[in-house]
């Protein structure tokens, strides 16, 4: 095993991942900015070491500093944890020439699978159901026009190396489609520095179902059950479940397949997630894209299948066998989680950093977790993401998880910033949550104009 591994993130996945690291006896070094020497994850880490100043492009996206200060350190691995260089496969190739390991896939496979018009070919290679679409790169708002009238609409626009909710436009009618290509390639070029784009056909409303997946370096995969993430504002998730209510035994089998059937296909090493879309109407489901990491919301399946994501990916990158075999996996209950963030939901969700100067976080019972890097005294920088903590409960049976929710969120209690328990709170609530009767429009469409209302 690994005697050091640097953690390239901050905030509660940094945590969540030093953590997991002590219990594998694993010796861990944190990276901070400037603006994070107070920050958890760096006291209580082994080590620590500044990377540079608080802007992210000059501290956690710098790969110099990142990969000097593991050399420096003597780290043998870097866990890239979500965000920031998870998903960049210059980074993970210049750890494999530096005999840096980089706890993820292989830069060869980021390329293709983080591409989403390259991971849409290698699906249809491998037989995965695909949405019509753009058969490559879309530069321009002339090919685009052309692209649409052949795929018919409503349509979505997708930076190509996109995530996170950036570089994304749906599109109804011919008129809307050249001020919204123009948009949201520009919001591409900024966030990613590509402002390449593609097109395919909307499925929409829709579920979106992903499905974990773990692979290891001598050819075995498996999945860990799905996740239901279609509760979304803005493209981003706001809260996720496991199992999906809105699929049974049988179409439970079929998206898992197709998840391992891709993975596969990639010869996919480490921690991963297919995400598809489901066509309740007729049943079909099509491949969306690939999380060439983990997810934020992996606890929700650590919950449901009692496999430790993070342990798994750090026992794969040092070439360990998975520690189960798919038919070891079992599922239990059902597991829920809501993001909590500093933000200010009744001013458009507009960010709310500063000091915490009071902190309560729900406990007691089993099946509660709640992760997070704060602790009272903490101020919030305003330079990264609002998340400030998941909460993740676990019940025998849905009903069970929601109203365990539903108490944890009651005695959440944070003072000094202004946070969103009380819209998740008012979410998890709802008629139509509680019911599963939801998908990927309920929350614009119809819970947030309704919560909006209210003084």
């Amino acid at each position: 095993m690994f005697n050091k591994i640097l953690i390239a993130n901050r905030g509660e996945i940094a945590v969540r991942i030093i953590r997991a690291a002590r219990e594998l006896g694993v010796g861990t070094v944190a990276i901070y900015s400037t603006a994070d020497r107070d920050a958890l994850h760096v006291h209580i880490a082994d080590e620590a070491i500044c990377v540079g100043p608080a802007r992210s492009t000059e501290s956690y996206l710098n790969m110099n500093n990142i990969l000097s200060a593991a050399v420096a350190t003597g780290a043998q691995a870097i866990h890239p944890g979500f965000g920031f260089l998870s998903e960049n496969s210059k980074f993970a190739r210049l750890c494999e020439e530096m005999n840096i390991k980089f706890i993820g896939p292989s830069a060869k496979v980021m390329d293709m699978m983080g591409d989403k018009i390259n991971a849409r070919a290698e699906m249809i290679k491998a037989g995965v159901p695909v949405t019509p679409g753009s058969e490559g790169e879309v530069h321009t708002t002339d090919e685009a026009v052309k692209i649409a009238e052949e795929i018919g609409y409503p349509i979505i626009l997708k930076a190509s190396a996109g995530g996170g909710g950036k570089g994304i436009r749906k599109v109804n009618t011919v008129e809307e489609l050249v001020p919204a290509f123009e948009a949201a390639q520009a919001e591409a070029q900024a966030a990613f520095g590509n402002g390449a784009m593609f097109i395919e056909r909307m499925i929409f409303p829709a579920r979106h179902i992903e499905v974990q997946i773990l692979g290891d370096s001598h050819g075995n995969v498996i999945h860990l059950g799905e996740r239901d993430c279609s509760l979304q504002r803005n493209n981003q998730k706001v809260l996720e479940e496991s199992p999906s209510v809105a699929i049974g035994h049988t179409l439970r089998n079929e998206i898992t397949s197709a998840a391992v059937k891709a993975a596969q296909h990639v010869s996919y090493e480490n921690a991963g997630t297919i995400e598809f879309l489901l066509d309740e109407s007729s049943g079909k489901f099509y491949f969306m894209e690939m999380n060439t990491r983990v997810q934020v919301e992996h606890p929700v399946t650590e919950f449901v299948s009692g496999v430790d994501i993070v342990k798994e990916q750090i026992r794969v990158a040092n070439g360990n066998e998975l520690s189960v075999k798919q038919e070891d996996v079992t599922f239990s209950g059902h597991a829920i989680e809501c993001r909590i963030n500093a933000e200010n939901p009744k001013f458009n969700f507009a960010p709310s950093p500063g000091k915490i100067t009071n902190l309560f976080l729900p406990g007691g019972g089993v099946g509660l977790r709640v992760d997070s890097a704060m602790y009272s005294g903490y101020t919030i920088p305003p330079y990264y993401d609002s998340m400030i903590a998941k909460v993740i409960v676990h019940g025998e049976n849905r009903f069970e998880a929601l109203m365990k929710m539903q108490r944890a969120l009651l005695e959440f209690d944070v003072e000094g910033v202004t946070t969103n328990v009380d819209f998740q709170l008012e979410l998890i609530s709802d008629p139509h949550v509680v019911a599963g009767d939801y998908d990927t429009s309920f929350l614009g469409n119809v819970f947030l104009p309704e919560y909006q209302k209210e003084d």
